[in-house]
């Protein structure tokens, strides 16, 4: 029985960045599906106070520290303080949505590249130039991925997304939740940040359990979706 994580998420959000070894770890499982769910950090087009830009500049040095994920020079000495910097999701959410559109395989290597032009090389990725050249780099099509962009129902994504973090009660960016077989459950994803290679034990260890209750069981349980914490 195949089992779905549905990874909410936000392309210009840290903490997601810094997950990209457990999405990697994660991809590693068996009868396992991943699902993306853009959930909008930041909403309409900003621009940040410098007292802010120094708050995620020292999030972003302990997000490196715990993950090793790369942070360039290009960000974190050139974009975070680049008066231009305008932080907007709409548009790179509209970018992973356009790719997987055109191919569903497509969609995290969007998304990893987006995270990776921001936080590694210090380009301004809501710039829909910038997002085709990061489309033509997964191997898609520039017009095709252009139109497909303009066409991206991304506003209503983005509520369809707040309404399921709203229903499993997520806090922020990045949340996991795990569905198989009638339950979802929230993933403690946090326990693994360090040693991502044992959130896919987990998550597989979850899965083959589960397969087991309900190979026991007969089957599929009755009633409809349940919750299950940690």
């Amino acid at each position: 029985m195949t089992a779905i994580l549905h990874y909410i998420h936000d392309p210009l959000c840290g903490w997601c960045y810094g997950a990209e070894p457990l999405v990697r770890s994660a991809l590693g499982v068996g009868r396992l599906e991943l699902e993306l769910h853009g959930g909008g950090l930041w909403p309409q087009p900003t621009k940040l106070p410098d007292d802010m830009r120094r708050y995620i500049g020292q999030a972003d040095a302990r997000i490196a520290q715990m993950t090793g994920q790369p942070y360039g020079e290009a960000y974190l000495s050139g974009l975070l303080f680049d008066p231009e910097l305008v932080l907007e999701s709409r548009p790179t959410i509209a970018a992973v949505l356009a790719a997987e559109g055109l191919d569903a395989s497509k969609a995290l290597p969007m998304l990893s590249g987006i995270q990776h032009a921001h936080y590694e090389h210090g380009l301004h990725v809501v710039d829909g130039a910038v997002l085709r050249d990061i489309a033509a780099e997964c191997g898609l099509e520039p017009q095709a991925f252009e139109e497909a962009f303009r066409n991206i129902a991304v506003d209503e994504h983005i509520a369809e997304t707040r309404a399921l973090m709203q229903r499993v009660g997520a806090a922020g960016f990045p949340t996991f939740v795990l569905e198989h077989d009638g339950d979802w459950t929230t993933v403690p994803h946090h326990r693994f940040t360090a040693t991502p290679a044992a959130f896919g034990s987990w998550l597989a260890a979850q899965i083959a359990g589960r397969n087991a209750r309900a190979t026991k069981n007969g089957g599929s349980p009755c009633g409809g979706p349940r919750w299950v914490g940690f």
